[in-house]
Protein backbone atom coordinates (compact mmCIF):
# COMPACT_ATOMS: atom_id res chain seq x y z
CA UNK A 1 0.00 0.00 0.00
CA UNK A 2 1.56 3.33 -1.01
CA UNK A 3 1.37 6.04 1.97
CA UNK A 4 4.64 8.26 0.49
CA UNK A 5 4.41 10.66 -2.21
CA UNK A 6 7.06 13.49 -3.12
CA UNK A 7 6.16 16.09 -6.04
CA UNK A 8 5.76 19.52 -6.85
CA UNK A 9 3.10 21.83 -5.21
CA UNK A 10 0.47 23.98 -7.00
CA UNK A 11 -1.23 26.33 -4.50
CA UNK A 12 -4.44 28.00 -4.97
CA UNK A 13 -6.88 29.75 -2.77
CA UNK A 14 -10.08 29.23 -0.87
CA UNK A 15 -13.12 27.90 -2.28
CA UNK A 16 -11.87 26.41 -4.91
CA UNK A 17 -15.02 24.70 -6.62
CA UNK A 18 -15.97 22.53 -8.72
CA UNK A 19 -16.80 24.47 -11.63
CA UNK A 20 -12.76 25.40 -11.64
CA UNK A 21 -11.77 21.93 -11.17
CA UNK A 22 -13.61 20.89 -14.20
CA UNK A 23 -15.79 22.82 -16.11
CA UNK A 24 -19.42 21.52 -16.72
CA UNK A 25 -18.81 22.19 -20.43
CA UNK A 26 -16.39 19.15 -20.57
CA UNK A 27 -18.53 16.81 -18.12
CA UNK A 28 -19.46 14.43 -21.24
CA UNK A 29 -17.33 11.47 -19.95
CA UNK A 30 -16.28 10.06 -16.60
CA UNK A 31 -13.05 9.24 -18.74
CA UNK A 32 -10.27 10.50 -16.04
CA UNK A 33 -8.01 10.83 -18.24
CA UNK A 34 -9.79 12.79 -20.67
CA UNK A 35 -11.09 14.99 -17.98
CA UNK A 36 -7.51 16.04 -17.04
CA UNK A 37 -7.09 17.93 -20.55
CA UNK A 38 -9.30 20.23 -18.67
CA UNK A 39 -8.60 19.79 -14.63
CA UNK A 40 -8.43 23.66 -13.30
CA UNK A 41 -8.72 25.11 -16.56
CA UNK A 42 -10.85 28.28 -15.50
CA UNK A 43 -8.30 29.09 -12.61
CA UNK A 44 -4.78 28.13 -13.76
CA UNK A 45 -4.46 27.32 -17.62
CA UNK A 46 -0.87 26.02 -17.18
CA UNK A 47 -2.19 23.90 -14.69
CA UNK A 48 -2.91 20.30 -17.64
CA UNK A 49 -0.23 21.35 -19.78
CA UNK A 50 2.63 21.47 -16.93
CA UNK A 51 1.36 19.26 -14.15
CA UNK A 52 3.60 16.09 -13.50
CA UNK A 53 2.78 12.76 -12.11
CA UNK A 54 3.48 12.96 -8.59
CA UNK A 55 2.91 16.73 -7.86
CA UNK A 56 0.59 17.41 -5.18
CA UNK A 57 -2.06 20.28 -4.76
CA UNK A 58 -2.30 22.31 -1.97
CA UNK A 59 -5.13 24.80 -1.32
CA UNK A 60 -6.96 26.79 1.08
CA UNK A 61 -10.20 26.13 2.98
CA UNK A 62 -13.52 24.96 1.19
CA UNK A 63 -11.78 23.23 -1.41
CA UNK A 64 -14.07 21.24 -3.97
CA UNK A 65 -17.50 23.82 -2.79
CA UNK A 66 -20.39 23.59 -5.29
CA UNK A 67 -21.92 20.94 -7.20
CA UNK A 68 -21.75 17.01 -5.90
CA UNK A 69 -19.83 16.11 -9.38
CA UNK A 70 -17.05 12.90 -8.93
CA UNK A 71 -15.73 14.53 -12.05
CA UNK A 72 -13.66 17.16 -10.10
CA UNK A 73 -11.50 14.35 -8.03
CA UNK A 74 -11.79 12.10 -10.75
CA UNK A 75 -10.22 15.69 -13.28
CA UNK A 76 -7.37 15.64 -10.68
CA UNK A 77 -6.62 12.08 -10.52
CA UNK A 78 -6.52 11.93 -13.83
CA UNK A 79 -3.88 14.60 -14.14
CA UNK A 80 -1.36 12.78 -12.18
CA UNK A 81 -1.73 14.61 -8.74
CA UNK A 82 -0.49 12.06 -6.00
CA UNK A 83 -2.76 13.87 -2.90
CA UNK A 84 -4.75 17.00 -2.50
CA UNK A 85 -3.96 18.58 0.94
CA UNK A 86 -6.62 21.78 1.78
CA UNK A 87 -7.07 23.65 5.28
CA UNK A 88 -10.69 22.48 4.98
CA UNK A 89 -12.55 20.94 2.01
CA UNK A 90 -16.15 20.42 0.91
CA UNK A 91 -18.07 17.53 2.67
CA UNK A 92 -19.24 16.07 -1.13
CA UNK A 93 -15.31 16.65 -2.22
CA UNK A 94 -14.11 14.62 0.82
CA UNK A 95 -16.41 12.09 0.35
CA UNK A 96 -16.10 11.85 -3.53
CA UNK A 97 -12.03 11.83 -3.33
CA UNK A 98 -12.23 8.91 -1.08
CA UNK A 99 -14.71 6.71 -3.08
CA UNK A 100 -12.18 7.29 -5.94
CA UNK A 101 -9.06 6.56 -4.02
CA UNK A 102 -7.58 10.14 -4.42
CA UNK A 103 -5.20 10.80 -2.09
CA UNK A 104 -6.56 14.01 0.31
CA UNK A 105 -5.30 15.42 4.02
CA UNK A 106 -7.13 18.41 5.98
CA UNK A 107 -4.08 20.59 7.39
CA UNK A 108 -4.66 24.02 8.57
CA UNK A 109 -1.09 25.30 9.19
CA UNK A 110 -0.50 25.34 4.60
CA UNK A 111 0.29 28.51 4.57
CA UNK A 112 4.44 28.64 4.31
CA UNK A 113 4.29 26.39 1.32
CA UNK A 114 4.64 28.43 -2.36
CA UNK A 115 4.16 27.25 -5.78
CA UNK A 116 6.98 25.00 -6.99
CA UNK A 117 8.04 23.95 -3.79
CA UNK A 118 8.92 20.13 -3.07
CA UNK A 119 6.80 18.49 -0.71
CA UNK A 120 6.80 14.89 0.64
CA UNK A 121 3.87 13.53 2.45
CA UNK A 122 3.59 10.55 4.24
CA UNK A 123 -0.11 9.42 4.44
CA UNK A 124 -0.16 6.89 7.18
CA UNK A 125 1.37 9.33 9.56
CA UNK A 126 -0.23 12.97 8.34
CA UNK A 127 2.72 14.27 7.81
CA UNK A 128 3.61 16.95 5.20
CA UNK A 129 6.99 18.20 4.59
CA UNK A 130 7.99 20.81 2.33
CA UNK A 131 11.24 20.05 1.10
CA UNK A 132 11.47 23.42 -0.21
CA UNK A 133 11.57 25.37 3.15
CA UNK A 134 12.26 22.07 5.34
CA UNK A 135 9.13 22.81 7.15
CA UNK A 136 6.98 19.94 8.41
CA UNK A 137 3.15 19.93 9.13
CA UNK A 138 1.13 17.92 10.74
CA UNK A 139 -3.04 16.47 9.60
CA UNK A 140 -4.55 13.65 11.16
CA UNK A 141 -3.92 10.26 9.34
CA UNK A 142 -7.42 7.99 7.68
CA UNK A 143 -7.89 5.13 9.80
CA UNK A 144 -6.16 2.07 8.37
CA UNK A 145 -8.58 0.90 6.95
CA UNK A 146 -9.63 4.18 4.81
CA UNK A 147 -6.01 4.09 3.64
CA UNK A 148 -6.04 0.84 1.98
CA UNK A 149 -9.55 1.75 0.52
CA UNK A 150 -7.54 4.48 -1.06
CA UNK A 151 -4.67 2.87 -2.05
CA UNK A 152 -6.18 0.35 -3.89
CA UNK A 153 -8.51 2.74 -5.92
CA UNK A 154 -11.47 3.69 -3.92
CA UNK A 155 -14.54 2.07 -2.90
CA UNK A 156 -15.67 -0.15 -5.83
CA UNK A 157 -12.37 -1.66 -6.21
CA UNK A 158 -11.62 -1.92 -2.13
CA UNK A 159 -15.88 -3.52 -1.82
CA UNK A 160 -14.69 -6.24 -5.22
CA UNK A 161 -11.44 -7.13 -3.47
CA UNK A 162 -13.01 -7.66 -0.26
CA UNK A 163 -15.87 -10.27 -1.84
CA UNK A 164 -12.61 -11.76 -4.27
CA UNK A 165 -11.55 -12.90 -0.25
CA UNK A 166 -14.77 -13.96 1.04
CA UNK A 167 -15.21 -16.33 -2.20
CA UNK A 168 -11.96 -17.85 -1.69
CA UNK A 169 -12.61 -19.35 1.81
Amino acid sequence: MKTFFSGKAWVYSDNVDTDVIIPARYLITSDEKSLAKYCMEDIDETFASSVLKGDIIVAGNNFGCGSSREHAPLSIKGSGISCVIAKSFARIFYRNAINIGLPILECAELDGISKGDIIEIDLSKGSITNKTKCETYHAKPFPEFLQELIAVGGLVPYVRARLAEKKAC
